[in-house]
């Protein structure tokens, strides 16, 4: 308890974005540690904030398993064994490149070349040396070689650039291993943004992309970056694209969420408006965004992602039971936006959490009122 009336003082304290707990509802009051009104997440079954598990937005035991074995071993075949069997189409291809390029970037910065003998992510190269022609651990060298440039250089830089450069060629060299596969096209869409690449460049990979996958959510969330005002296009480019992929969004598919994407990649850095998460942009956004969850396969790797998003949206404008009801599909697997732009993704996704659950308590929710 003394941990989670720590969380709700430095929330309440850092909120001068915008206070996202009105009291003129029910109110939540702080109370002391170990008093009997305090609300709890463990009762709700969540797991302590050093349980949370940040690499990934959900649970994918495969991938688990055969990343902590590939790290405990340094043998490369159990990742491009585990490609090889993952499925071309879809989004669980993508994400399981993206969690090997993401752990052998990891270990690179922990371990760098030349401080020991076993330097970060050597089963990465080694994998490359072993298996030139394998299309998989080409598509994770690519996104390896993206996360470096990103993680360790600046955009702008000579160091930047050249890291870039290096992965623009990668990703075409996994293009010629797959022609099929729109993973390499997917990975450029990154490098696009770091290189300001023309628009007319930028559609034309995009409609690579579109021609192997439409309905890729990953793929149009990478492509959302580079049309946002922060980049190179503006909120409103950034907003058509969004609701155009929603508006062709099939049947069950979570594109239908991307409006809620394009909203939180424009928020006010600083927010005076105390009704903005309750505005219409806002409300339109997260409608359609549960709409996309309530229609979504149970078993679609992107659903976690806006899950955790609208746990970030519900909290903002006071939907405590909303947001409990996404928690209890979510809690466990922090690996997603928005807790990953920050300097502790479980600390941040913590304290939200705590939130959502004294909000949904402060209006007469309990354990056993909630769905699970």
């Amino acid at each position: 308890m003394e941990i989670l009336w720590v969380l709700m003082a430095l929330l309440m304290i850092g909120f001068a974005v915008g206070p996202i707990v009105n009291r003129r509802r029910a109110g939540i009051q702080q109370v002391a540690p170990g008093d009997p009104d305090a609300a709890d997440p463990a009762n709700y079954g969540f797991l302590r904030q050093e349980e949370l598990d940040i690499r990934m937005p959900g649970p994918d035991q495969d991938l688990l398993e055969v990343l902590d074995l590939v790290q405990r071993t340094q043998d490369h075949r159990a990742a491009s064994q585990l490609l090889a069997g993952t499925e071309a189409e879809g989004e669980r291809r993508w994400q399981r490149v993206q969690a090997f390029a993401g752990a052998a970037s990891l270990e690179l910065q922990q371990r760098p070349g030349g401080v020991s003998d076993n330097p970060g992510g050597q089963w990465l190269r080694v994998w490359r040396a072993e298996q030139p022609k394998d299309a998989g651990g080409a598509a994770v060298h690519a996104e390896f070689l993206v996360q470096q440039a990103w993680r360790t250089s600046s955009p702008g830089t000579d160091e930047f650039r050249i890291i870039m450069e290096e992965a623009r060629a990668a990703c075409g060299d996994a293009a010629l291993l797959a022609p099929g596969d729109p993973i390499p096209y997917i990975i450029e869409l990154s490098v696009a943004r770091g290189l300001a690449y023309s628009q007319p460049e930028f559609e034309k990979l995009w409609l690579k992309i579109l021609d192997r996958d439409p309905a890729h959510m990953g793929a149009h969330l990478a492509a959302l970056h580079y049309w946002c005002e922060k980049w190179h296009g503006s909120r409103e480019t950034a907003y058509s694209f969004a609701e155009a992929a929603a508006a062709r969004a099939p049947r069950g598919s979570l594109l239908a969420a991307m409006p809620l994407f394009a909203v939180f990649e424009h928020l006010p850095e600083v927010n005076l408006v105390s009704g903005f998460y309750q505005s219409e942009v806002v409300t339109k956004a997260v409608h359609g965004a549960l709409f996309a969850v309530h229609a979504a396969r149970p078993d679609d790797p992107m659903l976690a992602h806006v899950r955790h998003l609208l746990v970030f949206f519900l909290v903002r404008g006071e939907r405590w039971a909303e947001s409990m009801n996404q928690l209890v599909h979510v809690d466990g697997h922090v690996g997603a936006l928005p807790w990953t732009l920050t300097p502790d993704p479980a600390a941040d996704y913590a304290v939200y959490r705590a939130l959502s659950v004294a909000g949904y308590e402060a209006n007469g929710g309990t354990p056993a009122t909630l769905p699970h």
